[in-house]
């Protein structure tokens, strides 16, 4: 079973933030794959990822439209950047892609 974890953050920090987290997170379990989504919007983080979910990821996704906080906890992953109105709009796209990257790397 794939394990994605995705931190959504946005500059304004509110709507597309979860959003985005909403549509990785549906995309994810689309794919039949385990996902935990941690928001950083402007009441703080929520749903904070542990140590041991960041360790079992196989993938991590970070949106880029804002400088992720604690970014330095996922060193050594297989990192996805995409911006927030992609997690929005395209996470489906997005988990195709990463389905591929997959399977190449395990053929």
């Amino acid at each position: 079973m794939t394990n994605i974890v995705a931190v959504t953050a946005c500059p304004s920090g509110v709507a597309h933030t979860y959003m985005a987290a909403e549509a990785v997170e549906a995309a994810a379990k689309a794919k039949g794959w385990n996902c935990k989504v941690e928001t950083q919007g402007s009441i703080g983080i929520e749903n904070e990822l542990t140590t041991e979910e960041i360790a079992q990821a196989d993938i991590v996704i970070l949106t880029k439209d804002i400088g992720i906080k604690n970014e330095d906890r996922f060193k050594g992953k297989t990192i996805v950047r995409i911006g927030v109105s992609d997690a929005v709009k395209r996470a489906d796209a997005v988990m195709s892609k990463i389905e591929a990257h997959i399977e190449k790397a395990t053929a």
